[in-house]
C-alpha cells in the first residue's frame, strides 16, 4: 500500500493532468517506445517552440485524469508506454510533430488523441500530421484572396478609341 504522501502526489499529477486537459484544444497520446535520447530531446525541443506541452506519464493516471472530461473514449489505448502531449492554441502542432517522428520510427506511434472534446483514432491524426503550419495555411488563403486583385492590375485599361467617321 503507498504511502499518504505518494497518494497525494499522485492526486495533484492527475488533477494537474486534467485541467491541462480541459485547457487544451488538442491533444495527442502516444506510445514513445524505441525513441532514443538524443530523438527524445529534439522531439521536447520541437514541440515546446510550438506551444505543446508533452508529458510521460503512468496509464493509470492518464485514465484518472481523462475521467469527467468526455474523453472517455481514449481509455482503450492506454497500454504499453504512454506520453500525452496537449497544445492550449494550436489544434495540428502536435500531430504534426509527432508525426513526423512516427514516420522516422516505427515503434513510435500516435495512439488516439482529442480536438475540441472529441476523441480522434489513428487515421485522423495522421490526416492531420500532413497539414501545413497555421502559418502556411493562412499565407495561402491570403494569396487566394490576394490573386483577384493582383489580375486587375495585370489588365491594361486604355482610352478607347473612337471609330472613324463613315463617309456617304
Amino acid at each position: 500500500m503507498p504511502s499518504e504522501k505518494v497518494l497525494e502526489v499522485k492526486k495533484q499529477q492527475v488533477a494537474a493532468l486534467k485541467e491541462r486537459i480541459q485547457n487544451s484544444c488538442a491533444g495527442v497520446i502516444v506510445n514513445y517506445e524505441g525513441i532514443s535520447v538524443a530523438d527524445d530531446t529534439k522531439l521536447r525541443k520541437e514541440l515546446r517552440e510550438a506551444g505543446v506541452e508533452y508529458t510521460v506519464i503512468k496509464n493509470t493516471l492518464i485514465r484518472l485524469a481523462l475521467d469527467g472530461t468526455g474523453l472517455e473514449g481514449m481509455d482503450s489505448v492506454l497500454e504499453g508506454t504512454s506520453a500525452i502531449a496537449t497544445s492550449k492554441e494550436d489544434y495540428v502542432a502536435a500531430a504534426r510533430i509527432l508525426g513526423k517522428y512516427e514516420e522516422q520510427i516505427k515503434t513510435f506511434k500516435m495512439k488516439s488523441g482529442f480536438i475540441d472534446k472529441d476523441v480522434i483514432g489513428e487515421e485522423k491524426l495522421s490526416e492531420l500530421s500532413k497539414l501545413p503550419s497555421r502559418e502556411v495555411l493562412l499565407a495561402t488563403v491570403l494569396s487566394a484572396f490576394n490573386a483577384p486583385i493582383a489580375a486587375l492590375s495585370l489588365i491594361h485599361i486604355s482610352e478607347p478609341t473612337r471609330p472613324e467617321p463613315i463617309s456617304y
